[in-house]
């Protein structure tokens, strides 16, 4: 049965393993991830993960038997750095995924010594807590190109068919001076409205190559610099469009955290 594909936000951090004030913060969030598995048409073969917290100068996918945790984050409580998630990894995924993209005219590299960063294993130790499904991760291209990495997605397309799901992992809204603020009480109101409404509009268009054209040109759309001032957070949202083929998305999910709205999407 052919898998879907998402974009999920990953939150801030560790978020959903220490106390928040209010404590329900992030619960809406973790409720979203806990029901994840539930909505797929099957249990995944393997997960195929691309996060906002890699990049490298090509695409580069992991081809570890099993990879260790990287705490690429700064300044959270003691125990948030001695999470564990073991999932294994699958170095004949990550032949698969090379495979591919090289035949489509995009070049990758092997990684065998990487870990899982934090915008993998954070969200996903909440939605796959067992760590029974092997789990590869793929770079973005350090050019953050929107057409290469829907390019990538559509090459990586065939992979759904092969039990694959494929998830992009960032958030919709990630201006983290304004997300600050917001948590100290120094600005009001929801930020990212207009970009939200746009993304939600974009990717539920019935015809791919529009959307494609509109996500090409997000730079454009009402609110976008205000909610990427930069776009890697943005951009793995790119390649789960690319791989959706010609099924249209919709917005599974929203939540209002930190003063900002974040979404997440599904094709298929």
């Amino acid at each position: 049965m052919r898998q879907p594909t998402l974009f999920i936000p990953h939150g801030g951090g560790p978020c959903f393993f220490m106390e928040w004030d209010p404590p329900d913060t992030w619960a809406r969030h973790r409720a979203f991830l806990e029901n994840l598995p539930a909505t797929l048409p099957k249990q995944p073969r393997a997960l195929l993960v691309i996060s906002a917290h890699w990049e490298a100068p090509q695409f580069t996918v992991q081809k570890n038997a099993a990879s260790p945790l990287l705490y690429d984050y700064h300044g959270f409580p003691l125990h948030t750095y001695q999470l564990t998630w073991p999932a294994p990894g699958s170095p004949e995924l990550a032949v698969r995924v090379a495979g591919l993209l090289s035949a489509a005219g995009l070049p990758c590299a092997f990684d065998t010594l990487r870990g899982f960063d934090h915008g993998v294993f954070v969200p996903l130790k909440v939605a796959f807590s067992e760590a029974d499904i092997p789990c590869v991760q793929l770079s973005l291209r350090a050019d953050l190109d929107p057409t290469a990495h829907l390019a990538a997605g559509r090459a990586l397309a065939p992979l759904r068919d092969e039990g694959v799901l494929i998830i992009g992992s960032g958030n919709t809204y990630h201006n983290m001076g304004v997300m600050m603020h917001a948590l100290r009480g120094d600005v009001a109101g929801i930020h990212g409205l207009d970009f939200d409404a746009w993304l939600a509009e974009t990717v539920a268009h019935p015809d791919a190559a529009e959307r494609a054209r509109r996500l090409s040109n997000w730079f454009r759309a009402p609110g976008a610099r205000d909610a990427a001032p930069r776009e890697e957070h943005l951009i793995p949202l790119f390649v789960a469009a690319g791989a959706a083929g010609t099924d249209s998305g919709v917005k599974c999910f929203e939540d209002r955290v930190m003063g900002a709205v974040e979404s997440a999407f599904r094709f298929g």
